[in-house]
């Protein structure tokens, strides 16, 4: 009997695809295997890497069928890749101008405010609106869907930790902002405080 409550077959015991124990006559086997498919719970998971890597071979894109394998496969995603970024990027500079247009209501509101001296100033705020059933509306809601799916199609495409993958999502969000961003209006409200 093994004075820590093992037999020794028991310590040289590996681990299948299933979780089964299987002999091994490495006594290190348990360790490894367990070690080693943490990430995989069940027969025909694959493991995925959980550091950033450099490979074309095995790597998951989005569905079970889209394995990438080759070199040229690689580079075919990582062009597909950046264009989604970009095509993101634009998406969200896009919704923010249509937006702008399809306000259909401005209203100005003035209201008395004291000023120095007891004076009277009076202040206007504009208000901006938009019809809840509208055509407008309707269509941003859409585009507001899409931009989420996008979105969480880079963040598990950048997931890979794929270094390829996820220096084609940085560059193609970068490259989608400098190209689209420079429309967007900024408009500072000098009476805010908190910029």
């Amino acid at each position: 009997m093994n004075p820590h409550g093992h037999d020794h077959h028991a310590a040289h015991m590996g681990h299948d695809v299933n979780g089964s124990a299987t002999p091994t006559p490495d006594p290190h086997a348990h360790h490894r295997t367990m070690a080693a498919s943490g990430h995989a719970h069940g027969p025909g998971m694959m493991m995925m890497d959980m550091t950033f890597h450099f490979g074309y071979k095995d790597v998951p894109l989005l569905f079970s069928g889209l394995i990438i394998n080759t070199p040229g496969e690689m580079a075919g995603a990582f062009v597909a890749v950046f264009f989604l970024a970009m095509f993101y990027e634009g998406l969200k500079i896009g919704r923010e101008s249509l937006l702008r247009k399809s306000q259909v209501s401005i209203r100005y509101n003035s209201m008395p405010v004291p000023g120095p001296n007891g004076t009277v100033l009076m202040e206007t705020h504009k208000t901006v609106g938009q019809q809840m059933l509208s055509v407008p509306h309707l269509f941003q809601t859409l585009l507001h869907i899409l931009q989420v799916v996008v979105s969480y199609f880079l963040m598990l495409i950048f997931m890979t930790y794929n270094a390829y993958l996820c220096i084609a999502v940085a560059a193609g969000a970068g490259t989608g902002y400098f190209f689209f961003s420079w429309k967007k209006a900024v408009v500072v409200d000098i009476t805010e405080h908190c910029h």
